[in-house]
């Protein structure tokens, strides 16, 4: 099941994608890790889906990825005595406290912290940014506000704030409850969403312990603006386009986006491109070409992965939908300009002696015949060096924890393999050059590189490099024990 691109499909899970014929198929298709969307579903339903994966993963020996996307507080006014009401521009329309139903003047936003941090000039956007407020007045319990934008304002329509910081927990008590529940149903990453500030991340991490990694979610102003400190306490990044652009001007998305994806490239942590990338596929068999060029333009920038969500979780066409992104990806990294923008997008590394390491692997691959890069991890730590560099080789990486493996089933060009613990590095050389030929990267007369850590089952050790060959006779007449 060997993947011919190194960007990740991640594909998410819903009603088009819950049978175990589907999950399957989507797997073959390309996707490599699959989002459970906490927002949707019971945990009963999660739990049936989480067990459906990792049965596929059995079925056909591939380590598979799960990330589990936790709600976030969801911000949503009351409920009108109509159902709906239409607003027009210039009117005056409050929000407020009350949880009498709405009319045409005024409805309850159940949210006293929105009232507590709003200022006169403000701005509430509604339905996804489709209804636009400016506040006049407001108080601890209303905001009267001008309708800039108009349109139907109905029932529980969610409500964002994009220009004061909100005093909010990134975790609501559903939240908690569902990250408990992922992390003891074996989740690997846990999606956090409306991440304002690193405290967010760190208080996640605490109640996980360790048990599943921990990935932000970009979707508003402050976390752009204290982006540094929130990829210093993440494990990942997701640049989660959707509500980004309501909360920001929409032109302002692109650059953002590419600015963060080189960041996370910097710091060897993987950021995924989220929401609306094959929008249209929702109810066609054909994207658009607009949509080909998004999805193409997060390759060329050298995302980690690209992820699908209606389109594969409620879509007519979710197993079409991730073979689109698979052809897309497969011609964009067959293209001679692709390397060449990879490659002048290398940031400077930092100066350990695994960042030598894993350069020097790179640069020995691409200047030889070498067939592919072997590196044994615990942690998963060297393996992400190693596809920081974006080399132009394979990327093996051997471990003897299923839980890193699956991890780093999100990370670019990660070739997972399952491996027996090692204590010699002979050992490790004969291991390397096994995955090599039974993945199909390379044959007995070729050579591949090998990068590990002496003493074994020690993470962050890596100190060790060896150009091997793939035929195991020569590796035990010519390497030391």
């Amino acid at each position: 099941m060997k993947r011919s691109r190194n960007v990740k499909i991640v594909a998410t899970l819903g009603p088009a994608s819950e049978t175990y014929d589907t999950i399957r198929a989507l797997f073959e298709a390309g996707a490599d890790v699959f989002r459970l969307n906490m927002s949707h579903g019971t945990q009963p339903e999660i739990a049936e889906k989480h067990a459906i994966i990792r049965q596929v993963e059995q079925d056909l020996g591939r380590s598979i990825g799960i990330l589990a996307d936790l709600q976030g507080p969801k911000l949503r006014v009351g409920v009108f005595a109509n159902g709906s009401e239409e607003l027009v521009p210039g009117a005056v329309f409050r929000m407020d406290l009350d949880e009498a139903e709405g009319d045409l003047t005024r409805v309850c936003l159940p949210h006293p912290e929105i009232f507590a941090a709003l200022e006169p000039g403000a701005h509430l956007l509604v339905n996804d940014g489709k209804i636009r407020l400016k506040v006049l007045s407001c108080g601890t319990d209303f905001a009267d506000c001008e309708v800039i934008i108009g349109g139907t304002i109905s029932n529980r329509k969610g409500v964002n704030v994009p220009d004061v910081e909100l005093p909010l927990a990134a975790l609501s008590e559903k939240d908690r409850d569902d990250l408990e529940f992922a992390c003891n149903l074996g989740v690997d990453w846990l999606a956090l969403s409306f991440v304002q500030r690193a405290k967010d991340v760190f208080e996640a991490k605490g109640l996980a312990d360790g048990r599943a990694a921990v990935l932000s979610k970009i979707e508003k102003p402050s976390a752009i603006e204290r982006f540094s400190e929130i990829l210093d306490a993440s494990d990942g990044i997701m640049v989660a386009r959707g509500d980004l652009g309501v909360e920001l001007p929409v032109a302002a998305v692109p650059p953002i986006q590419k600015r963060l994806v080189r960041k996370c490239r910097a710091a060897a942590k993987p950021v995924i491109v989220a929401t609306q990338m094959l929008e249209s596929m929702i109810e066609s068999p054909m994207p658009t070409r607009a949509e080909v060029s998004d999805v193409a333009t997060a390759i060329y920038e050298g995302a980690d992965a690209i992820m699908l969500s209606a389109e594969s979780a409620a879509g007519s066409y979710p197993i079409e939908a991730v073979q689109t992104m698979d052809r897309v990806a497969v011609e964009v990294e067959a293209d001679p300009t692709y390397s060449q923008i990879i490659s002048a997008s290398r940031s400077a590394k930092g100066d350990t002696v695994a960042d030598a390491i894993v350069a020097a692997a790179r640069e020995i691959a691409e200047k030889t015949e070498i067939k592919a890069i072997c590196c044994y991890t615990q942690s998963g730590t060297t393996a992400l060096l190693t596809a920081r560099e974006r080399p132009g080789v394979p990327i093996i990486a051997l471990t003897p924890l299923a839980r890193t493996a699956r991890r780093l089933a999100l990370s670019w060009g990660c070739y997972c393999v399952l491996t027996p613990d090692q204590s010699r590095f002979k050992g490790a050389v004969v291991g390397a050059a096994r995955a090599a030929r039974a993945g199909g990267f390379a044959n007995e007369t070729d050579q591949i590189v090998v990068t590990a850590g002496v003493p074994f089952n020690v993470p962050g050790t890596t100190n060790i490099l060896r150009v091997a060959p793939c035929d195991e006779r020569l590796i035990y007449s010519t390497d030391p024990e």
